[in-house]
């Protein structure tokens, strides 16, 4: 088969790789979907040289497939894994990470938190940008029958991301949520929200992902290039602030902003990845009574939970696609998607 890799410098490869056969206790997907998330962007901008994980490398150095929001069926089973767990041709996301299987956070369905050993598929492991994927039968959650492939992978991370985010916000219907950044995960929080009863307030600083925030209810939508994001949010707010405040962006202005304009007693959480923030600790959080969060993906029961509630609540998270690809036009695909003005995109292989 052949499987999408990151070289760094914004060099990416299609290379041959064997198609994988299942261990005792692992499955072989068929990958239906594999998501590109805005996470990649760290493993395709990386500079060459890097350590483990810095560019999307196994441990034995050599760049492994890339895709970390895979979704398909289940084509072969290994040893030990019951056909209750992971029967042939079953619908199902991966959980993407693998543990050490033992400590309190794996058993609690978050190895991503294990601090014995990690594999993060599709960044230090095998990912989904590919035919096939084989990982541990215990990562695998079921997609139900009303989602299709695309939302599973889009579930898979980075509307998982959004929803787990909003829960530990502990958004409530009425309050008002601005929403930071409105790439996929950003999008995928204003979607939610909404159907959570919030009042959505989304900032970009490019006008298409405005427009789209839009479209998928956000009651305003805020160019934070066009002036002080923090005098327009108090402007829709009557003066008070918002209720809480969610930053996708990993921007440390945004961050900033983020925490600012949350009213007196209000909550902040940052789920945007990598750089830093500087705060003023008495006058934007103690002074104000302010909430600090961040959140980290999910567990594999919070995947579960978010896919069942985008189902119930028919959120129409397909709509965050604006291009699908094939794995053969992968350097298209990311060229465009590093420009960060698109929707989502999707390699369907």
């Amino acid at each position: 088969m052949q499987g999408v890799v990151f070289l760094g410098e914004k060099v990416l490869e299609l290379r041959d790789f064997p198609d994988p056969e299942p261990g005792p206790g692992e499955v072989v997907l068929e990958i239906k979907a594999s998501g590109m998330c805005g996470s990649d962007l760290n493993f395709y901008r990386a500079a060459r040289g890097g350590g483990t994980g810095s560019l999307g490398l196994g441990g034995d150095g050599e760049p492994v497939i890339a895709g970390h929001e895979p979704c398909g069926v289940v084509a072969a089973v290994g040893a030990g894994v019951s056909a209750d767990r992971a029967g042939i041709g079953l619908r199902v996301m991966n959980h993407h990470y693998k543990g050490c299987g033992s400590c309190d956070h794996c058993a609690e369905g978050w190895p991503q938190l294990c601090r014995r050993e990690l594999t993060v598929y599709g960044v230090t492991g095998h990912g989904g940008h590919a035919r096939y994927l084989k990982v541990p039968a215990e990562t695998l959650v079921p997609l139900p029958e009303a989602l299709s492939f695309e939302v599973g992978a889009a579930i898979a991370c980075g509307t998982g991301t959004a929803h787990a985010a909003l829960l530990r916000l502990d958004l409530s219907g009425g309050g008002v949520l601005a929403v930071f950044g409105q790439g996929p995960v950003g999008l995928s929080a204003t979607m939610i929200a909404t159907a959570m009863g919030a009042r959505v307030l989304a900032l970009d600083t490019v006008p298409q992902r405005r427009d789209l925030a839009g479209q998928f209810g956000a009651d305003a939508v805020i160019d934070p290039g066009a002036g002080d994001p923090v005098e327009a949010i108090l402007e829709l707010t009557g003066g008070v602030g918002a209720d809480f405040a969610l930053d996708c962006s990993g921007n440390a202005e945004a961050r900033l902003a983020a925490v600012r304009c949350t009213r007196t007693w209000g909550r902040t959480c940052f789920v945007g990845e990598g750089g830093s923030v500087t705060l003023d600790v008495s006058p934007h959080l103690l002074r104000r009574q302010r909430t600090l969060i961040a959140s980290w993906t999910f567990s594999r029961a919070g995947l579960a939970d978010c896919a069942r509630f985008v189902a119930e609540k028919k959120i129409p998270v397909e709509r965050l696609f604006t291009h699908r690809w094939k794995l053969e036009q992968a350097e298209e695909a990311y060229k465009l998607f590093d420009t960060q003005t698109t929707g989502k995109g999707v390699f369907l292989p």
